[in-house]
């Protein structure tokens, strides 16, 4: 059974940096692509970054681009998501997920975790 933990969340300066854990187990993670997503309140959940395990390639929107850094460590079966430069409008619960497909993972991922919040805030 897949699942995914994150953790790391938690209150922020404007400016600030956070670093956000996603712990996978229950699947053969070479094969998957991993994902951060967000949700603010009152707003519908927005893509924030992903990474294929296999080529390590990363993507981003523009929103995040240069502030915001996916990673992943094999051996841990983990992904990072370090966040640097953060901003009030940052603030969001901010969600782990996986999917098989390339097609799929920007979208609507098979898998998701339950989330950590995050909120950037003086």
């Amino acid at each position: 059974q897949v699942q995914l933990v994150e953790s790391g969340g938690g209150l922020v300066q404007p400016g600030g940096s956070l670093r956000l854990s996603c712990a996978a187990s229950g699947f053969t993670s070479s094969s998957y692509y991993m994902a951060w997503f967000r949700q603010a309140p009152g707003k519908e959940r927005e893509f924030v970054a992903a990474i294929s395990w296999s080529d390590s390639n990363t993507y981003y929107p523009h929103s995040v681009e240069g502030r915001f850094t996916i990673s992943r460590d094999n051996a841990k079966n983990t992904v990072y998501l370090q966040m640097n430069s953060l901003k009030p409008e940052d603030t969001a619960v901010y969600y782990c997920a996986a999917d098989q497909s390339k097609a799929t993972i920007f979208l609507s991922p098979d898998y998701w975790g339950k989330g950590t919040l995050v909120i950037v805030s003086s």
